[in-house]
């Protein structure tokens, strides 16, 4: 799938996958990744029904790095509506992964009449402390591993809970997140992401829960791995007790985030787009 580029309002040159045909499908990355992300599930997706369309947020991927000050959820998810307007495509369904999915929701509250509904991967409006905490120590910096293959061998025991997860994904993973450089394993994001993430987190915690009410009338899915330490079984409940009618799934085996290509990932994607309507 190749990648293309479109210019931001501001300047920034901003790249993006687009791919099928169909329902547009605006599938939104976590904090450090870009749209390689939905590689798993873009190889299950009916392509000839859906439009897959997915960025890579300024800073990540092969956008252009704009500062940290300029890596926050409200320029994101003004991006988003940018790439959308670029593509003339008035309304999407919007998948959220972790950061993609607090963008999605910022979308809800700021640009409703672009949503034509909003499945949430592994998190909503309470982030758990202890997987902020874990994103914290390892965000911006540069791993030990000193290749592909020795982050490979090691990546089990840095993503714990994790299950039954084949040693070819988890190869994978490492090509998709980090750069391989003579000099060792680098990162695919500017480094300055640290900066703004620590600068967003600093003081109180904001309170989501406003957006995440913005998204009535929209149709709604929520994925939560089993196992993650983002989205607590507490949280999940309070959303699903505030939004009943939300499709709801959690995958066993899994942390923070599934890969979304899991059974129960695919089954609730599948119910979410089949109630979406443009």
């Amino acid at each position: 799938m190749s990648i293309r580029h479109f210019i931001a309002p501001d300047g920034a040159q901003l790249a993006f996958r687009d791919e099928g045909t169909g329902l547009p499908l605006l599938a939104l990355a976590g904090l450090t990744r870009d749209g390689r992300d939905f590689d798993y599930l873009a190889a299950r997706l009916d392509l000839d029904r859906v439009r897959l369309i997915r960025p890579d947020y300024r800073g990540r991927g092969a956008s252009q790095h704009t500062g940290a000050d300029s890596y926050t959820v409200p320029q994101e998810a003004r991006d988003a509506c940018a790439l959308l307007d670029h593509l003339g495509v008035a309304r999407a369904a919007v998948l959220g992964t972790s950061r993609g999915g607090i963008v999605g929701m910022m979308l809800a509250a700021t640009a409703h009449d672009r949503l034509a509904g909003l499945c949430l991967n592994d998190v909503g409006p309470e982030l758990d402390p202890a997987g902020l905490a874990r994103i914290i120590d390892v965000l911006g910096r540069r791993p030990a591993a000193r290749s592909a293959a020795e982050m490979t061998a090691l990546l089990p025991a840095l993503m714990p809970g994790f299950e039954n997860v084949p040693a070819a994904r988890w190869q994978a993973e490492v090509e998709r997140h980090y750069v391989e450089t003579p000099e060792g394993l680098d990162l695919p994001y500017d480094p300055a992401l640290r900066e703004a993430f620590l600068a967003a987190f600093a003081g109180k915690t904001p309170d989501l829960w406003p957006l995440f009410d913005a998204c009535a009338g929209l149709p709604l899915a929520l994925i939560r791995g089993a196992n993650s330490d983002l989205l607590s079984p507490e949280s999940a409940a309070e959303m699903r007790r505030r939004r009943p009618d939300m499709i709801f799934a959690e995958v066993p085996g899994r942390a923070h985030i599934p890969f979304l290509d899991e059974p129960e990932s695919l089954d609730a994607v599948t119910a979410w787009l089949a109630r979406i309507e443009i």
